[in-house]
């Protein structure tokens, strides 16, 4: 016997088109459907500051994690050179551990493009920002990341970025590093903190 394919009229709703990003979002706002907000994620990316948005969005304590996922995967795709990497990198600095995660995965994706961010960060005045370029550099770990950190530590003379530095180069450290770890512990001689961490450093890299 042959089959017979029955057809099935269905209603397909289409989605909106924007002229500006303005309508994207507001339509984003107003809806309560994970589809529609899913495609109008997709259109934001598309405008100027759209980017920044979508961060500044996820940036929220009781952001879905649906959404949130959904804004990196689309952040992950948008070319480096256009995207809000310094948004990106204050991800890192939330309580909320899971839009930490996913900031940490976009940046990782990026790769060498946020090293600009990371390099402006720690040659600059601030203390917390030099121990906030340390940490993303813990955390994305690219191929430059230990000799960013020698080099830091070779002049660096505050005690917390100095540890922050040497806690991280215990885990990508080399043997030749070991000379500017025991320099590091003369520089802060007498402070039990420093003597502790570039000890227990010394002793990572030696295996």
């Amino acid at each position: 016997m042959a089959l017979i394919k029955k057809h099935v009229a269905q209603d397909v709703e289409e989605l909106p088109k924007f002229s500006t990003l303005k309508d994207a979002v507001n339509f984003f706002e107003s809806t309560d459907s994970l589809n529609e907000k899913d495609y109008a994620i997709e259109e934001i990316s598309k405008f100027n500051d759209g980017g920044e948005y979508l961060i500044s969005y996820i940036s929220h304590d009781k952001v879905d994690k649906h959404i949130a996922t959904k804004v990196a995967s689309v952040i992950s795709k948008i070319e480096p050179s256009s995207a809000p990497i310094a948004e990106i990198m204050n991800l890192l600095k939330l309580d909320n551990a899971y839009v930490r995660n996913l900031g940490i995965s976009i940046l990782r994706d990026f790769g060498n493009a946020i090293k600009y961010y990371i390099v402006k960060f720690l040659i600059g005045e601030d203390r917390d920002l030099r121990i906030f370029a340390i940490n993303v550099l813990g955390d994305v770990n690219f191929s430059e990341s230990r000799d960013m950190l020698v080099e830091l530590l070779e002049t660096e003379k505050d005690i917390n970025v100095a540890m922050t530095a040497v806690d991280y180069l215990a885990e990508i450290g080399e043997m030749r590093d070991i000379p500017l770890l025991e320099a590091v512990k003369k520089r802060f001689a007498g402070e039990f903190y420093a003597e502790f961490a570039v000890d227990s450093a010394i002793k990572s890299i030696r295996g």
